[in-house]
C-alpha cells in the first residue's frame, strides 16, 4: 500500500509559481522570491492524482514509511518514529511526541531531512541545536552511517548535550549568535548538509516539515475525524505548519472537509509569529524580553510558515507565560504526563483562550522533561533511618 515517494518537486510558498526540480534540497530558501528581510521557505509538492486513499485506512504505526508516499524519499532506515499515542486529559486530547525515539517529535523531521542528506551524497551533518533537534539529528545521522556537528548554545542543559554526544556527534558548545556563522561555514567549506535555518527569517530545511505532516494522518485516524482545533508550541513552526499542511492535503484527497484551526503557542517574552500576525507582516524578528526557561521555543526569529498555517485556518497566535507552562507541566506529570516546559505550550495556550471550538481539540506535547533546564542538578537530602512518615506524600 505505501509504495515510493510521490514527490515531484519544490516551491516558494511566497510564490507557489517558482519551482525547483525535487533535488538538491534548497537549505537557504527560495533564491527566486526571497529579499534581504525575509527569506521564503520552500515545501515539497506531490503527484495527488496517483495517492492511494486507502494509505488513510492503515492503523497508525512507528515507522512514518508507512506514508511514504506522501513524504520525500526516505533513505534513512527508522528508528521507530510516529505512531505516538493521544491521550485525553480533562477536555482536550494530548499527542505525546515524548515518545519517538530520541523523546521529542524532531525525529519526524530528522527521518526526512536526513534523508536529504543522504540522497545528495552529502559527506554529513550540521545542525545548531540547544537541545531537542541535535539529538534527534545526531541520532538519525548515526543511523545513516554519517557524521553529524552539533553546534550548541553554552548555556543548553548539559543532559541535552550529552544526548548528542552519546550518538556520536562533535557537539560543541558556544555563545548562542556565534554558531549561524559557523554553521554556514561548515555547510560551505566542508560540504555537510544543513538541517537547521541558515537565512535572516526562519527557512529550515525544505522537506522537515513533510514528516511533521504525519501527525495530522495520526490524528485523523486516531479521532476518526478532523479535529476542531490544534494547539502547538511554536518555536520556529515547521510543526504547526506541517500539521497543517497535513490536513489540507487531507482534504485536496477528498477526505476530509475542513482543516482545524491553528494555533501557535509562543512564550510571552519573544513571539515573532504573533508579532508578524499582529502586525500582517510575513514573519518577523523580535527582542527577548525577561529570561524564559522555555529554551526550546524562547527564540528572537520567525517565518512564513507559521504565519500562513495560522492566517489562512483561521487560527490564532498565543502568547504564554512560563509560570502558564509550569502549571500545565505539573498539571500533566501528575497524569503520567512529564513534558519538557517548552512541550508544555500547546495546552497552556489552550487554557488561556478557554474556549468552545465546537469539537475534538489537540494539544500536541513535543519533548519529555528530562530535557529541562536544571533537570537532574537538584540536591534532595538523605533520610536517615527512615520512618513510615517519611514516606507520607
Amino acid at each position: 500500500m505505501n509504495g515510493p515517494s510521490l514527490a515531484l518537486r519544490q516551491r516558494s510558498l511566497g510564490d507557489p509559481s517558482a519551482e525547483f526540480r525535487l533535488f538538491p534540497p534548497l537549505t537557504r530558501g527560495c533564491p527566486v522570491t526571497s529579499t534581504a528581510e525575509i527569506a521564503y521557505p520552500l515545501e515539497v509538492v506531490y503527484d495527488y492524482a496517483r495517492v492511494d486513499r486507502d494509505l488513510f485506512t492503515q492503523e497508525p504505526g512507528t515507522d512514518i514509511a508507512r506514508w511514504s508516499p506522501l513524504l520525500p524519499p526516505l533513505d534513512v532506515p527508522t528508528l521507530g518514529e510516529g505512531g505516538t499515542p493521544l491521550v485525553a486529559f480533562d477536555d482536550v486530547y494530548i499527542k505525546d511526541e515524548s515518545r519517538n525515539p530520541t523523546w521529542s517529535h524532531k525525529d519526524r523531521l530528522n527521518r526526512v531531512a536526513v534523508s536529504a542528506a543522504v540522497r545528495a551524497g552529502a559527506p554529513g551533518v550540521v545542525v545548531a541545536s540547544s537541545g531537542n533537534h541535535g539529538a534527534s539529528a545526531a541520532a538519525y545521522a548515526a543511523r545513516a552511517g554519517l557524521p553529524a556537528i552539533v553546534l550548541t548554545s553554552a548555556d543548553s542543559p548539559p543532559a541535552a548535550q550529552a544526548f548528542a554526544r552519546a550518538y556520536g556527534a562533535k557537539v560543541v558548545s558556544m555563545p548562542a549568535d556565534a554558531r549561524w556563522p559557523l554553521l554556514r561555514e561548515v555547510v560551505d567549506r566542508l560540504g555537510y548538509h544543513s538541517v537547521s535555518n541558515q537565512t535572516v527569517t526562519h527557512t529550515g530545511h525544505p522537506f522537515g516539515p513533510e514528516g511533521y505532516k504525519t501527525i495530522a494522518y495520526e490524528l485523523f485516524l486516531q479521532l476518526g475525524r478532523i479535529p476542531a482545533a490544534v494547539f502547538a508550541p511554536t518555536g520556529y513552526a515547521e510543526l504547526l505548519f506541517g500539521i497543517w499542511k497535513g490536513f489540507t492535503e487531507l482534504r485536496l484527497l477528498g477526505l476530509a472537509e475542513r482543516t482545524p484551526r491553528m494555533f501557535s503557542c509562543e512564550t510571552a517574552s519573544g513571539g515573532p509569529h504573533a508579532r508578524a500576525l499582529a502586525t500582517g507582516a510575513d514573519a518577523a524578528v523580535v527582542e527577548l524580553g525577561r529570561p524564559s526557561d522555555a529554551y526550546g521555543i524562547a527564540g528572537t526569529v520567525g517565518g512564513y510558515r507559521g504565519v500562513l498555517a495560522v492566517r489562512d485556518s483561521g487560527g490564532e497566535a498565543v502568547l504564554v507565560t512560563d509560570e502558564e507552562m509550569r502549571r500545565a507541566q505539573r498539571d500533566l506529570a501528575r497524569q503520567g504526563l512529564w513534558q519538557e516546559l517548552s512541550g508544555t505550550a500547546g495546552l497552556a495556550g489552550y487554557r488561556r483562550l478557554r474556549r468552545d471550538f465546537g469539537g475534538p481539540v489537540v494539544c500536541v506535547t513535543t519533548s519529555s522533561g528530562f530535557k529541562d533546564v536544571g533537570v537532574g542538578t537538584e540536591e534532595h537530602p538523605v533520610v536517615e533511618n527512615p520512618t513510615l512518615d517519611d514516606l507520607m506524600p
